[in-house]
């Protein structure tokens, strides 16, 4: 027993609790399309309030169904009982959920009041609508026709018109058949990414229209209901040609965002699509598939050429918050690619919020009839409050305009109840008339209010009536201030004093308009600008004079017309296009973009060109810009025009914009070589020339820029002994090993190709090279390089004439051998004449030489030259002798006085004057620049010998060191017969002596061969010719 009563005590503890939290809320389930009078549950039971002792209450339990007067509920409560029933009135989830998506959930929502007032709850009951299997899947038509080319392979898909089934789920549609499809065709059902299924027709086999050009068939849709739903549609199969090549989407999913305010017209996306074929065929037809909802054709317009989604018709996010348009887009061909764009309408803050009162106590005329006795808490109405504008836009708060002796208690999110909050007095106040305020949290916030009357007596029980509740104008923009647009006017059914109208302009009215309080006209007071704002809402207000007065409201709605008040901008004032030299006549420059800020005719802009040299072209709508010349930018690098823009007002505006084209450069130029200035040219190398030595260097030019104009070189011929080497980027030719064997004309082919994109430009030269200690005969040797041009590039040229280098060296060798033998007997000599020597002789020896001096002289033209010789030799000398004179002298570094003690022998050398190279410094195509220096100025040699430094006044027992200074990219020597013994010998440093034409010089010249031993030799060396 006392756990029972325990037990008791606890359930009523905690439906006292319950009910303290003043809202409950229910879930209920209910199949659509059920009948009348079915239980649906049962509020006493399912809320525990059977619990609740009767004893305790002053009236009996009541439930009464809270609901908007003039709507007509889909169930009904049981007042007593709490039982909940369907009733009469249709349940169609179809109809009741129309404005969400399929796949969405449907509820309906209701409250329920459970009364008296000690017991007050106030329940939100959410019935889930479940679908049943109640609408039939059918296609868009009753007959399709489709065309389908001839040449289509077999296992060819085709697609055709998707079925539509109202249900969802299982309910919706779940399979196509084919019937009777004469063994041609086949059919297949391909499921898209949202869930929808499409049917696909088949090629099964070969078709030829001129046998058959039509097929009649069947295809039927069923959904996967119980019981089963089908329909059947006729599908007519057209046998005819069509291109090879379907329209491509460059993107298959899109998805934008607009806002709900967009104006009519405004863009919302552009589609596009490529078509590989030409002509006709890849002329491509864009349009809605026939799944894309009666809402989203009816809003957005698809222009079916440009593949352009345009705004329709006015959006409204609280409507239908987003869209999926399945755009088609066709060639004329079967088979139609589809892109999916997804359009989310954004809101923004154009709803005001709304005020819904649903009344507890049941009024009479709109009026709430209380008692002054009324107890405190007395419940009257339930205050709802909307918005339909989402997040911040659409957050509400709800409150009363003034202090009266009611209040307003939250009970779930955005709902309220009007209690009393204090004791009523006939006596003081017999109406009451509650305005409710509610305001959204949008910038910009809205508001709206509502007004409750709460009688006492009857007084002032009806508000202006506007004759239309929404009123349209037109006004022309750039109007006169002051200007009379419209009178509105407003009825009031009551009289006298009550029926005094007063007209206001709502909160939301913008300043350009005045409202005259007692006429109601309204003005502009300001001067209109449809480019700065074309459409004006605002609310006007008609509030009589009754105590408390009431007030409505109605709907201004002002469209600003255009006037041709705006000429044409550019997107820029000046326009760079950069183009290709190789541009095709009437190819595309560019474009350019120009806008007009007014609207239709006035905003039509055409654009031209104002120059009359007929080079250029402009599309006079899509300013696209065309040449009707072939550029080359060698010939002229830019080109620069104006173009006009002009729209086409009654009394036109236009611009100009300043255009220039830059032409770019294309690899159109090959490499021109400067030197070697041509094939038949050589240059003369040193056979002593140290490897590594930069003996030549190639240059070549190139008209194009940039990249195209830089240019690398390589060795593509000759050099058959790899003797040569170039450097890649300075065109510097290298030697890379010794030449001393290697004698006589080398041919080297030089390739020098640009880095040009996409294909480089090349150009090729032959670069002699002539190896030898001297240029024996210039002649002889352009004789060899033409030779050498018809030769192959694999060999190379030796002279074999009289004067060859060899025959020379076997002269010279011999001339050595007995050079050699003489000064062994000099030197034996020498040393018996000093040992006899007397003191005195080395005294006026040592005067002697240190009487004599020597010093280069810096005019000469070369470095060891020969003046020539102005007189002509002796009748009876020898015509190609040369007379030379060679003194040796020993000298001993380790005598205490440094005193050098001489024997002079005179050796007489033959040495055929042919051998002697004949140079013309002025005429000879050599391998120097233009600006190269005058060899004969300088004085370091460009071999790797040690350095000899030549002091002033240097006594002539010191000898003269002649010092060779030339740069190390231009060397040149010509070499004489006995140069090529020297060369010959084991002497690296031995300083050759040039020779050229008949030439008469006397130079004391000292040459020091590399020390071995603790033994000097030097050698002096005079020649008379």
């Amino acid at each position: 027993m006392d756990l029972l009563s325990g037990t008791y005590i606890f359930a009523v503890l905690l439906a006292c609790v319950v009910f303290q939290s003043g809202a409950q809320e229910k879930n209920y389930t209910v199949r659509e399309e059920m009948p009348e009078n079915v239980l649906i549950g049962d509020l006493l039971k399912d809320l525990n309030l059977s619990l609740i002792p009767d004893k305790s209450l002053t009236t009996p339990m009541q439930f009464k169904l809270v609901y908007k007067t003039g709507d007509v509920p889909l169930i009904r409560i049981e007042e007593g009982t709490g039982e909940i029933f369907t009733t009469g009135a249709r349940i169609d989830r179809e109809k009741l959920c129309a404005g969400i998506l399929l796949d969405a959930r449907c509820f309906y929502e209701v409250e329920v009041a459970v009364l008296p007032d000690e017991i007050f709850r106030l329940v939100k009951i959410r019935f889930l609508i479940e679908d049943i299997n109640d609408n039939s899947p059918l296609f868009p038509t009753t007959v399709i026709n489709i065309s389908i080319p001839e040449n289509s392979a077999i296992n060819s898909r085709y697609s055709l018109p998707a079925a539509i089934d109202p249900d969802i789920g299982i309910n919706g549609v779940q399979n196509y058949q084919l019937i009777k499809g004469q063994n041609a065709f086949g059919l297949d059902i391909i499921e898209t990414p949202e869930g929808d299924k499409m049917p696909q027709l088949i090629v099964q086999k070969e078709l030829d229209r001129e046998e058959k050009d039509t097929y009649v068939m069947k295809v039927k849709v069923e959904d996967g209901g119980f019981p089963q739903r089908s329909s059947t549609a006729i599908l007519q199969v057209s046998v005819a040609d069509t291109n090879d090549n379907h329209p491509v989407f460059v993107e298959k999913e899109i998805e934008v965002s607009i806002p709900e305010n967009a104006p009519i017209g405004s863009s919302v996306t552009q589609l596009h699509a490529t078509d590989a074929d030409i002509g006709e065929n890849a002329r491509i037809h864009f349009y809605f598939s026939n799944l894309v909802s009666n809402i989203a054709k009816r809003l957005f317009h698809l222009n079916t050429t440009t593949g352009l989604i345009t705004v329709k018709e006015p959006l409204d996010r609280e409507e239908s918050p987003s869209h999926k348009l399945l755009v088609l887009a066709t060639d004329g061909g079967s088979t139609p690619a589809s892109a999916m764009v997804l359009v989310n309408v954004t809101d923004i803050n154009d709803n005001v919020p709304s005020i819904d009162i649903r009344y507890i106590v049941n009024p009479t005329n709109g009026t709430v009839l209380l008692s002054e006795n009324a107890p405190l808490n007395t419940k009257i109405a339930l205050i709802t409050v909307m918005d339909r504008d989402s997040e911040h836009n659409g957050r509400v708060t709800c409150f009363t305009d003034h202090e009266v002796p009611f209040r307003l208690r939250p009970v779930f999110s955005n709902q309220f109840l009007l209690e009393t909050a204090a004791f009523l007095d006939f006596e003081s106040t017999r109406e009451y008339a509650i305005k409710l305020l509610a305001a959204d949290a949008g910038k910009p916030p809205l508001n709206q209010s509502s007004m409750l009357l709460i009688k006492v007596k009857d007084e002032n029980d009806n508000a202006p009536v506007f004759t239309q509740s929404f009123i349209s104008l037109s006004v022309p923009e750039n109007n006169s201030p002051g200007a009379q647009l419209t009178k509105i006017s407003a009825t009031d059914a009551d009289s006298g004093t009550n029926a005094e109208i007063n007209y206001l302009l709502g909160f939301d009215a913008p300043p350009e308009f005045d409202l005259d309080s007692r006429t109601g006209i309204l003005t502009a007071v300001k001067k209109l600008d449809r480019e700065k704002q074309e459409k004006y809402y605002f609310t006007v207000l008609a509030q009589d004079n009754g105590i408390p007065p009431l007030m409505s409201n109605a709907t201004v709605f002002v469209t600003v017309l255009d006037q041709n008040d705006n000429s044409p901008i550019f997107t820029h004032n000046e326009y760079n296009f950069y183009v290709p030299e190789n541009l095709p006549k009437h190819g595309t420059v560019g474009l350019i973009t120009v806008t007009d800020p007014d609207y239709g005719e006035n905003s039509a802009v055409t654009l031209s060109i104002l120059d009359v040299n007929n080079q250029f072209t402009i599309d006079p709508q899509t300013g696209v810009i065309r040449p009707n010349i072939s550029f080359d930018r060698e010939k002229q690098e830019s080109y620069t025009f104006y173009v006009k823009a002009e729209d086409g007002g009654r009394v036109s505006r236009s611009t100009t914009a300043k255009v220039t084209i830059n032409v770019v450069d294309v690899n159109d130029n090959k490499p021109i070589f400067i030197d070697p200035p041509s094939n038949y040219s050589f240059e003369w190398v040193l056979p002593s020339t140290t490897p590594g030595t930069v003996i030549f260097k190639v240059v070549a030019v190139d008209d194009d820029i940039g990249m195209n104009a830089e240019l690398r070189y390589s060795i593509v011929g000759g050099n058959t002994k790899g003797l040569f080497a170039i450097e890649q980027i300075s065109g510097n030719i290298t030697l890379k090993e010794k030449c001393a064997s290697d004698l006589g004309l080398h041919r080297v082919i030089v390739k020098a190709n640009d880095l040009g994109q996409p294909d480089s430009l090349f150009n090729v030269v032959n670069v002699n090279l002539f190896v030898n200690e001297s240029v024996p005969n210039a002649t002889l040797i352009y004789e060899l390089v033409r030779k050498s041009i018809d030769s192959p590039a694999t060999q190379n040229t030796e002279t074999t004439n009289s004067s060859s280098p060899t025959t020379d060296y076997v002269k010279i060798v011999v001339a050595i051998v007995a050079g050699t033998i003489t000064v062994v007997l000099v030197i034996f000599i020498t040393a018996v004449v000093r040992c006899r020597q007397s003191p005195h002789l080395k005294a006026s020896q040592k005067n002697k030489q240190n009487s004599e001096w020597v010093t280069p002289n810096p005019e000469n033209r070369q470095m060891i030259m020969m003046k020539k010789k102005k007189k002509k030799k002796k009748k009876n000398a020898p015509k190609n002798l040369l007379l030379n004179f060679v003194t040796i002298e020993e000298a001993k570094p380790d005598d205490a006085d440094n005193d050098r003690n001489s024997v002079t022998l005179d050796l007489p050398i033959e040495l055929e004057e042919q051998t002697m190279g004949k140079y013309n410094w002025g005429t000879t195509p050599t391998t120097f620049k233009p600006d190269s220096p005058d060899l004969a100025r300088h004085y370091k040699s460009a071999s790797p010998q040690p350095a000899f430094q030549i002091q002033p006044e240097t006594p002539l027992n010191s000898k003269h060191h002649i010092i060779q200074e030339l740069p190390l990219d231009n060397t040149f020597v010509g070499c004489d017969s006995i140069s090529k013994c020297s060369s010959s010998s084991s002497d690296p440093y031995s300083v050759s002596e040039c020779s050229y034409t008949v030439t008469t010089f006397k130079t004391p010249v000292s040459v020091h061969a590399r020390p071995t031993d603790s033994r000097i030799s030097t050698i002096e060396i005079c020649s008379e010719i």
